[in-house]
């Protein structure tokens, strides 16, 4: 992973991440919308709803994951949600994924979380193949449903 470096975004880094995200959202499916991704980011930093850590290689911005806060009322704890991780494709194998994982995993730890969770689209094997390598665990005993509001 040499010349690969992973902070915490900021404000200042919305131009690049509004980039990033652009191309993620378009990876599945959603039509370009740069202006819109900048202001979602934006938005979400603004208010606290997210955190983001931007990666980059020799200086360039290679890759993002973004979480979001949640809890576990079973567990009666703080969890976090690894929503959206994506990388360029000029950048992939390179070892990006790994390092926003791993940053990822570092910063919901120091954050007292007990675990983190995420979602990926089931012939996403590229993916889940890194997943599984850094640790992740397959859910076999939850089904996942969703309701559409709009």
């Amino acid at each position: 992973m040499n010349g690969l470096a992973i902070r915490r975004a900021g404000a200042e880094d919305l131009d690049a991440l509004a980039g990033l995200f652009d191309a993620y959202r378009q990876f599945y499916e959603q039509p370009a919308d740069l202006a819109g991704a900048w202001r979602f980011l934006s938005e979400r930093m603004s208010r606290g709803e997210s955190t983001i850590f931007l990666a980059e290689l020799d200086g360039k911005a290679a890759g993002f994951t973004q979480l979001y806060p949640s809890f576990t009322s079973a567990g009666m704890a703080r969890i976090f949600i690894l929503n959206d991780l994506f990388v360029a494709p000029e950048a992939r194998g390179q070892g990006v994924a790994t390092g926003l994982l791993r940053r990822a995993a570092e910063f919901a730890r120091a954050e007292g979380a007990v675990r983190l969770v995420l979602s990926t689209a089931t012939d996403n094997f590229t993916a889940q193949a890194v997943y599984e390598r850094e640790g992740w665990k397959r859910d076999d005993v939850f089904l996942n449903y969703r309701l559409g509001l709009e």
